[in-house]
């Protein structure tokens, strides 16, 4: 016998003594129903079992994706930061192949020039040479008649169009080479920023944590809020500082400004939010909250939310 109100083997005679009153049952029919809870706990078993090997089996083939996705990226960011690197060390050639053409331009009119005031200066050697010979003639009627062919000087190269410039030659070059590096370093720290947090973002749905189901949950999200005086309608009344807005019917003095809503009576937050977010709001009359993209016409109003937005942007009203 079994009795099941203590859960144990008892013989024929307990149900009477010991056991009288107790839920007793045969020892084959009780091995008939826990065979039948056996089997049902073995089906339950080998389903999860066959749940956790299409689990497995799914985890592989990410892994297999995640490697094959990483390769791919890899080898396609090393292609494309080569060719960078090619195209940066071929303007680099095209800059010193002008430079070194430019030189040669330059220092043959250099070398030119130089050689014609060489000339000029020999010949003006010989003939102050011939001058000085002319001036010891002792002879009068030789000297007059010497003198006027002597004297006549060639006409001189005009030194004042020679503007040298020994202090900048090709320093331009140089600062202008100096200025792409910079904003290429410039380029390079602010896209990596966005690079590094992109390879972050990578991540395996299974690691996302749950979306929250109480408020304590949803406060691990919550962000304050502040309106941006900018934005808001003449007739909302910022205070508690501009966290919250009023319906008035006199005009406020704000400043003109671009962003400020003329049509409806709408406020944007000063604050953009990326990723989950969550805040609360406390209202008396009619209130809605909505999400934009900053960029929002002053003449549109906020109802649409959309699925993709990255962006959002509080919308407070009230009246």
């Amino acid at each position: 016998m079994f009795c099941r109100t203590d859960q144990q083997s008892i013989c024929y005679l307990c149900p009477v003594d010991e056991h009288k009153g107790h839920d007793t049952v045969s020892a084959a029919a009780e091995r008939t129903e826990r065979q039948r809870e056996l089997e049902v706990s073995r089906q339950n078993i080998q389903q999860r079992i066959q749940d956790r090997e299409k689990d497995v089996k799914l985890l592989q083939q990410e892994v297999e994706a995640i490697n094959q996705s990483a390769d791919q990226t890899v080898e396609h960011s090393e292609k494309i930061f080569t060719e960078l690197i090619h195209l940066i060390q071929k303007r680099s050639s095209d800059v010193k192949q002008q430079i070194r053409s430019q030189q040669e331009t330059e220092v043959s009119r250099v070398k030119e020039l130089e050689e014609k005031l060489e000339q000029e200066i020999t010949e003006l050697k010989r003939k102050d040479a011939e001058l000085k010979q002319l001036s010891h003639t002792e002879d009068h009627i030789q000297f007059l008649h010497n003198y006027p062919s002597l004297s006549a000087l060639s006409e001189s190269t005009d030194s004042s169009s020679i503007n040298i410039r020994p202090l900048s030659y090709f320093e331009d070059v140089t600062a202008a080479v100096s200025e792409v590096r910079d904003k290429i370093q410039d380029i390079l720290r602010e896209e990596w920023t966005n690079i590094s947090l992109t390879v972050t973002e990578v991540d395996v749905l299974l690691s996302d944590p749950p979306e929250p189901k109480t408020r304590a949950g949803f406060l691990k999200y919550s962000c304050e809020i502040t309106l941006d005086p900018n934005t808001a309608h003449k007739q909302l009344l910022l205070s508690e500082g501009n966290r919250k807005a009023t319906a008035v019917k006199q005009q406020q003095s704000y400043s003109d400004h671009p962003d400020r809503f003329t049509i409806m009576c709408q406020v944007l937050s000063r604050e953009s939010l990326t990723g989950r977010c969550y805040w609360e709001v406390e209202w008396r009359g009619r209130v809605d909250v909505a999400v934009a993209y900053k960029n929002i016409t002053v003449s549109q109003t906020l109802w649409v939310v959309p699925p993709h937005l990255l962006v959002v942007l509080l919308m407070f009203l009230s009246f």
